[in-house]
């Protein structure tokens, strides 16, 4: 397994090395896992190596089953930006795809991939399947990321049809425990959102995506599928339920608003989180719904238990609360401003 020194590999890996139909689980990854997901590796066989150097590996420790969950998700400034981004997620995955093609008892691949893949924009339809393409290249880096990565397991696929090949396209992962761009975008004190839109949105509670990569592991599934809680919450909805106050800003102006959460602390926000938050997106989960028998439990019941984890937590500084009204007053000037030059 990829990524295991991060949350979601971390949590995968200790999962399944608990289930006794499987004798050994190996986890690759570079950094040292921090110390918030570190004890649950005890029973997880640790290598420091890249994703993309793992060919060696496969053949000396005779690996049946290959899960790829070491995807970078927003850039980060601090370790390389964009550049580092690509190089990981893009050549990192033609690289591990490379080893796998030449591992002779691989019998099983799982692939974590996106909805990011469809994009986000005012031409969508209004529902995604698995078959429909996007209708414009994603802006964000990570959704083209996401459609290099798939191009490649396609690819793969063709040269070994021997191997069960999963990819599975998570919506944005939301719950008790996550801690995403998105959760940070909810947990603001006031909510940076684009006057006159509404996007849908769908969330994917952890412990589902925990429950979906275990049975890609142990059971046969080979295709790609859309994984997502049923149900759609508008933006509007969502920050409500949040108990957080929604800011209309022009379009233009967003950018502004994602550089000052980034001021504020609250994390890293790319073009793909910017999108989603204008455009939205729903996909149809019924492909996942018939061949796995589970259905994950509802975006609206994952963003409660979300809601409930935080209630309560203090998440405003008296700073954050003077950048906060100022993004305030700047949005209610450029929502008058755009009133006085349509009049």
């Amino acid at each position: 397994m990829t990524g295991v020194s991060r949350y979601l590999g971390a949590h995968v890996a200790a999962r399944l090395a608990t289930d006794p139909r499987i004798d050994r689980v190996i986890g690759v990854d570079v950094p040292e896992p921090t110390p918030e997901v570190g004890g649950l590796l005890d029973r997880v066989e640790r290598v420091r190596v890249d994703a993309g150097a793992v060919g060696g590996l496969l053949a000396d420790l005779d690996v049946d089953t290959v899960v790829h969950l070491a995807l970078v998700s927003a850039p980060d400034q601090q370790h390389g930006g964009r550049a580092a981004m690509k190089e990981q997620n893009v050549i990192g995955t033609m690289q591990l795809l490379a080893a796998c093609q030449r591992a002779p008892r691989l019998r099983k691949l799982v692939v974590r991939s996106s909805t990011a893949a469809y994009g986000a924009s005012f031409r969508d339809p209004a529902v995604f399947t698995e078959e429909t393409e996007p209708r414009e290249v994603p802006r964000g880096g990570f959704g083209r990321d996401i459609l290099d990565i798939e191009g490649y397991v396609r690819g793969f696929r063709r040269r070994r049809p021997d191997v069960t090949a999963t990819v599975l396209r998570f919506a944005p992962f939301i719950g008790s425990t996550a801690d995403t761009t998105l959760t940070r975008y909810f947990s603001l004190p006031v909510v940076p959102t684009i006057f006159g839109r509404d996007a849908r949105l769908q969330f994917l509670h952890f412990d589902d995506a925990l429950e979906v990569l275990h049975r890609s592991v142990i059971e046969d599934h080979p295709g790609t599928y859309n994984v997502a809680g049923p149900g759609v919450l508008a933006l509007s909805q969502a920050i409500r339920r949040a108990g957080r106050i929604a800011v209309p800003v022009l379009e233009p102006g967003l950018s502004g608003a994602v550089a000052l959460a980034r001021a504020m602390g609250y994390g890293r926000y790319g073009l793909d989180q910017v999108d989603l938050f204008v455009h939205g997106r729903v996909v149809d989960i019924s492909r996942l719904e018939r061949e796995y028998a589970f259905t994950p439990r509802s975006t609206a019941a994952a963003f409660d238990d979300f809601i409930r984890a935080h209630h309560g937590r203090a998440v405003v500084t008296r700073e954050q609360l003077a950048a906060a009204e100022q993004l305030v007053l700047d949005g209610i000037r450029q929502v008058r401003a755009a009133i006085g030059e349509r009049s």
